[in-house]
């Protein structure tokens, strides 16, 4: 029996639990095969939570007295006041949605980006990598291959850190490569690397904070480079020019 293909729009049945068992068998079978469709549901099911957060509260309040007399007074179907509510709601959601979900352009929201996938994956504790650091080889081929261009996975040993892994993310202007490192104590940094666009020049280390976290993010000729995680500014900024020295000269 042929099936039709999977479009966005059933991702999104997906993730809000409207499509029936056979349809939904149908696109888990897809997501195991196509890791950017995989992305993209984890980043809506993210959105989906973080308007929950924002607009519930709105959402339970009860309808002002005043705004209900003055529905009354003009006669308005039900229906159609209801609609009205919901596309209100709707405008004002996918305002704050686009605010968080796209931020504007530049280093800055290039590193806001990758703050937000760092708390979103470090904290997962049985899917934090799509491809895990025993097949290194096949991940830094792997995302060298959807970067369109080649991509190296320092070694941060001497810091304490091991390769646990890497994943694919969408960007504003392309994929991104994250990895990420994990210590025995179970803390984790990532890694965002990004194709920064040719003669982008050289950006030095700049540091954003957020609730505790850190990221260090600089450019560097072809490549954005950020490195995210909550082991204090100091750790951090010595693992980031460790990171740098690597990349620069990979003989080191």
């Amino acid at each position: 029996m042929k099936t039709d293909p999977i479009s966005e729009q059933d991702l999104h049945g997906y993730v809000d639990n409207q499509l029936g068992p056979e349809r939904r068998a149908e696109v888990e079978a897809y997501l195991a095969v196509q890791p950017e469709a995989a992305v993209l549901v984890q980043d809506l099911r993210q959105q989906n939570r973080l308007l929950h957060e924002a607009f519930d509260a709105v959402l339970n309040e009860p309808v002002p007295i005043g705004m209900g007399a003055a529905l009354r007074r003009r006669h308005f179907p039900l229906a159609w006041a209801a609609s009205v509510a919901a596309l209100a709601f709707g405008l004002v959601a996918g305002w704050a949605a686009r605010d968080m979900t796209q931020p504007a352009p530049g280093p800055a929201a290039f590193a806001e980006r990758a703050l937000r996938a760092h708390l979103l994956y470090a904290s997962e504790k049985r899917h934090p990598v799509e491809v895990p650091a025993e097949q290194e080889a096949h991940l830094v081929a792997w995302l060298s291959k959807r970067l369109d261009a080649p991509i190296r996975a320092p070694a941060l040993n001497q810091h304490g850190f091991s390769l646990l892994g890497g994943r694919l993310l969408p960007g504003e202007d392309g994929p991104l490569a994250q990895l990420m490192y994990e210590s025995v104590d179970g803390e984790r940094l990532t890694l965002i690397v990004r194709r920064a666009g040719r003669n982008a020049g050289d950006t030095r280390f700049q540091l954003l904070e957020q609730n505790g976290s850190s990221v260090f993010y600089w450019v560097d000729r072809d490549y954005g480079y950020a490195l995210s995680g909550s082991i204090g500014k100091n750790r951090m900024m010595d693992v980031a020019r460790a990171v740098d020295t690597q990349l620069r000269h990979p003989s080191n």
